[in-house]
């Protein structure tokens, strides 16, 4: 069992409310008939076991949760490609949150990242026999 409690009628979203992507998915979000359990990750810690719950909800590795063309990570880290072993990158994403590809959105047992805010409707239309198809 993991530390991230999910339920079929509710959203959980993990998100950076200072990017635009985030404003649009939430605004999504709150328009859902499903309650809405937003984590700003700019205002709330997530945890290294949280971002590796994520991370393999995702079925990726914690440093593809990582924009390494981002600004602030290119700033602390450079722009080379960086060798950062798993824990490093837990330490990247608890304290450059910023740095968080995209929005994702949890329910049930899915997982999905928000590459545009459209994708989230589509999560929203795709239960299929109690189940949820994400097209990945």
């Amino acid at each position: 069992m993991g530390t991230i409690a999910t339920n079929r009628r509710e959203n959980i979203l993990y998100y950076h409310s200072g990017t635009t992507l985030g404003k649009q998915t939430m605004a999504y979000m709150e328009a859902s008939d499903n309650k809405v359990l937003d984590v700003d990750i700019s205002k709330t810690k997530v945890t290294g076991t949280q971002w590796v719950e994520i991370a393999d909800g995702l079925h990726l590795h914690v440093s593809d949760l990582v924009e390494k063309e981002h600004p602030n990570f290119v700033k602390n880290y450079g722009s080379a490609p960086v060798d950062l072993n798993d824990e490093d990158w837990i330490k990247v994403l608890e304290n450059h949150p910023e740095v968080v590809t995209y929005p994702i959105v949890i329910r049930g047992g899915t997982f999905l990242q928000i590459k545009n805010p459209s994708d989230f409707s589509k999560f929203l239309g795709s239960e299929v026999d109690g189940k949820y198809e994400t097209g990945n």
